[in-house]
């Protein structure tokens, strides 16, 4: 997406010549000759840069008046003054009031060029900067980590959606990973030099939330306030939970997704934005529209692309590679060094069902390296101790319950729980659950088809199915 870029001059020529320099480079240039057709063009919608003229020959304002203004509403907006008859005194000032640069006239084009270039890019990394203090380490995750059938549809899914500029809704259980899916999104589409910002929409009143989308238009006790439609122009909004947005508010963002206008709310000036909008939410948006409290035309307009993020007891093949890649993170962040993981520990890991998901998984390697003495392997009762409820929470699995039936019931109960967890930790790979739980790899197959049990991942096959096995296991082997 190109940089806009607000030129203001009084001169004609000289605005002409710095916006064919600008579109040679790929750059999308206004222009102002006036400090009201300056302001006018802000408000319309906030530039990446503004390139500004000391001096307007019939203005109200001259260019560090604008700056002034410019600054007050926009603090993070770079400015690089331009002037014919600057000064030393004059180039202080215009630093001292927030101006990025200063730039003589006659100006050589690489160094306007440099001067756009770098301003635009330190813009960038502010703002990324800001972004990544705002959110949680889990949030920073750049890769989709591990290999489960699951997650290679998700990956597939966000290549086949990233380069399209296709609204996407993205569903799944707190903490499945569905922000970190949203900006690997953003950062896989022609708009990842553009602004990548995230509004939770949980727990916001109605007034809250549409500030926080739309902005707040200045008055005589406070400045302008962009909201997050227009800091996330040429780039990516991430709508967070949409399914706590009031109705209210729903009814809104509907218009703007139509229109990509709207207004700032006190303000009267119409603000055009260029946005791809991505959302997600935990909540079934079905149920909550049969309820008429979640707009159908809201659903339709995000739900462009839908995309299913499933929990982490449906993938514990992933929980090995998450755990690691965690343990790394966390070491490199409280500057020690990681801990290795033991086959106990990534047993007792996997055996776990994970209610709170990849944050819950984060926040138990960080226990586990804070936790762990210099350079011993981690077991799995250390595991256990840092969950916190003794390991295994018994996701399918109900202690109380299996004690009240028969023995012959209650043995079939507990084969069945214990031979599809190791079915899913292995990827549905027969031979290997075998060798694990030390049982003959026909006679596990026998056993599996008595107790009615389906190896996951296998298209709804027959576990019994013997010559299917074989080429399922052969091809796990392989790969």
């Amino acid at each position: 997406m190109a940089h806009d870029i607000l030129i203001v001059d009084d001169e004609a020529d000289i605005r002409m010549q710095i916006a064919g320099i600008l579109e040679d480079e790929g750059y999308e240039p206004r222009e102002a000759a006036t400090s009201a057709q300056a302001l006018e063009a802000v408000a319309r919608r906030q530039p990446a840069l503004v390139i500004l003229d000391v001096w307007l020959s019939g203005s109200d304002l001259d260019g560090l008046q604008i700056l002034e203004q410019v600054k007050r509403n926009h603090p993070a907006l770079p400015v690089i003054m331009i002037s014919g008859h600057g000064t030393f005194d004059m180039a202080v000032s215009a630093t001292k009031m927030g101006a990025y640069d200063f730039i003589s006239k006659p100006f050589k084009t690489d160094v306007l060029l440099h001067t756009v270039a770098r301003a635009i890019e330190e813009s960038r990394l502010r703002r990324e900067n800001e972004s990544l203090k705002r959110l949680s380490g889990a949030a920073t995750v750049e890769d989709l980590v591990g290999s489960s059938p699951a997650l290679q549809e998700v990956r597939r899914a966000v290549e086949k959606v990233a380069g399209a500029d296709s609204r996407v809704l993205i569903t799944g259980p707190a903490g499945a990973g569905k922000g970190a899916i949203a900006r690997v999104i953003h950062a896989k589409s022609h708009r990842r030099g553009g602004p990548f910002v995230q509004l939770n929409c949980a727990g916001l009143q109605a007034e809250t939330l549409e500030a926080a989308l739309f902005g707040l238009e200045a008055s005589e006790d406070r400045p302008r306030e962009v909201g997050v439609l227009e800091q996330a122009h040429g780039g990516t909004l991430l709508l967070d939970e949409v399914a706590d947005m009031p109705l209210d508010t729903q009814a809104k963002i509907v218009r703007v997704l139509h229109s990509q206008r709207f207004q700032r709310l006190g303000g009267a000036q119409t603000v055009e934005v260029n946005v791809r909008v991505l959302a997600t939410t935990a909540k079934d948006l079905k149920a909550l529209m049969e309820q008429g409290a979640f707009r159908e035309d809201l659903f339709y307009r995000l739900a462009v692309v839908p995309m299913s993020v499933p929990p982490l007891s449906e993938r514990r093949q992933d929980i090995p590679a998450l755990a690691e890649h965690f343990m790394k993170q966390a070491a490199a962040a409280k500057g020690r060094a990681p801990r290795r993981l033991g086959d106990g520990a990534v047993t007792a890991l996997q055996g776990h069902s994970w209610p709170g998901n990849v944050w819950e998984v984060m926040n138990v390697i960080e226990r586990l390296l804070l936790d762990a003495g210099g350079g011993e392997e981690i077991g799995a009762e250390a595991v256990m101790q840092a969950i916190g409820e003794g390991g295994r929470d018994g996701d399918g699995w109900d202690a109380a319950e299996v004690m009240n039936r028969p023995l012959r019931e209650a043995r079939e109960a507990f084969e069945r729980e214990y031979l599809l967890f190791h079915l899913t930790r292995f990827g549905g790979n027969i031979s290997r659950t075998a060798e694990f739980v030390g049982m003959d790899r026909a006679a596990l197959h026998r056993k599996l088809k008595g107790l009615g049990v389906n190896p996951p991942g296998r298209g709804g096959e027959r576990a019994g199915d013997e010559r299917a096995d074989d080429d399922a296991d052969q091809a796990a082997g392989a790969g």
